[in-house]
């Protein structure tokens, strides 16, 4: 089992999570030149659905700052940033982010995820994000996993309709994506879905 003791300070050596198709684990800066290639070629396929990009973004020292924020954000609890790679051939496909986790009354995260496009539509995504569920639920002890996908993305919300996530309701103007307020579908996933998914057999 996956413990918040067995993850060492860089991350690099963190437990890997399986999945049928893909593994999951925290970045290293082992993955910079494969990170920035793929997020390079997908550019115009992630635009529309992500924040606007920094200027240097891709830039080496950038991947370091960030891999330097999730440590301090790992080890606070705060959020889990992990990459998507294949089993076949272990190339780097994507990522998922668990953030904004909050404790006490709540026991809730936020997750978000993005594919590079080579790697789009071949429901890698759905196998991942069904991956990290025994980690958000078991592991972190979560009631509650929410997610928000734009309006007119079929394929982000087929990938939470796959998974177990039940739609419940509209956010108006709710992020800036790509450099516009807009409006979001509201997911989540609660302890109980998922109890009932691990129950169902497969």
């Amino acid at each position: 089992m996956f413990r918040f003791a067995d993850v060492p300070l860089s991350l690099s050596g963190m437990t890997r999570i399986a999945g049928r198709r893909v593994f999951l684990r925290a970045p290293s800066m082992d993955d910079w030149a494969e990170w920035a290639e793929l997020r390079a070629r997908s550019r115009a396929f992630l635009t529309p659905w992500e924040p606007t990009w920094p200027e240097d973004s891709l830039a080496r020292d950038h991947f370091r700052r960030r891999l330097r924020q999730q440590v301090r954000e790992w080890r606070a609890g705060e959020a889990y940033g992990l990459f998507v790679f294949t089993n076949d051939g272990r190339r780097l496909a994507g990522g998922i982010n668990l953030s904004n986790v909050r404790r006490g009354v709540a026991q809730a995260a936020a997750v978000g995820y993005w594919m590079g496009q080579p790697y789009a539509g071949q429901g890698l995504m759905t196998d991942a994000l069904g991956a990290t569920l025994p980690f958000v639920f078991d592991d972190l002890r979560l009631h509650r996993l929410e997610a928000a996908c734009l309006p007119h993305n079929e394929p982000s919300k087929g990938v939470l309709t796959r998974v177990g996530f039940h739609e419940e309701g509209l956010a108006r103007q709710y992020l800036r994506i790509n450099g516009q307020w807009a409006d979001h579908l509201l997911f989540a996933l609660l302890r109980a879905d998922y109890d009932q998914i691990q129950r169902t057999p497969r």
